[in-house]
């Protein structure tokens, strides 16, 4: 004797829609390699802040050597490029994970305000580029003395 099944048709629906959902978020939401910072497509995870007279960049290079950096700011926009040379030790190996990131990177940001690039200062300490960007004399907020309208006995307009 046959068994008889409760006929659901949306029963099948549902695994094909949870299985096109995770297509589209392995293959748009996160990018192939693009871990937890969302950086990995660029190569380069980078903060970017301004204080008063500066802008501060710090990009986030480990496992590079400064010599290997490339900075540059052209109208306005930063780019960071340059090679992480893989070390080969052995050609024998079997990996079980190789993870590692070699090879060429790039990003390019514009700016939040003109600077004065001339005078930029770069440091590099802990896998870690700090850019100190000087913001052109244009940018920098300027302080207007408000005077109040009524003027007092005596004194003289200037």
């Amino acid at each position: 004797m046959a068994n008889l099944t409760r006929f659901e048709p949306f029963r099948d629906m549902m695994s094909l829609r949870q299985a096109m959902d995770k297509l589209f978020e392995d293959s748009f939401v996160r990018p192939a390699g693009a871990g937890l910072t969302g950086a990995a497509s660029s190569g380069v995870a980078l903060d970017m802040f301004e204080t008063e007279s500066d802008v501060v960049v710090k990009a986030e290079l480990p496992g590079v050597k400064p010599d290997e950096v490339d900075v540059s700011v052209t109208d306005n926009i930063l780019t960071i490029k340059g090679e992480h040379k893989e070390e080969r030790e052995s050609k024998e190996s079997s990996y079980y994970c190789k993870e590692l990131r070699y090879g060429s990177f790039n990003r390019s940001v514009r700016l939040p305000a003109s600077v004065n690039s001339d005078k930029a200062d770069a440091t590099f300490e802990n896998g870690v580029l700090t850019l100190t960007i000087p913001k052109a004399e244009e940018s920098r907020p300027k302080q207007i003395r408000v005077k109040t309208g009524k003027m007092i006995e005596g004194e003289k307009k200037e």
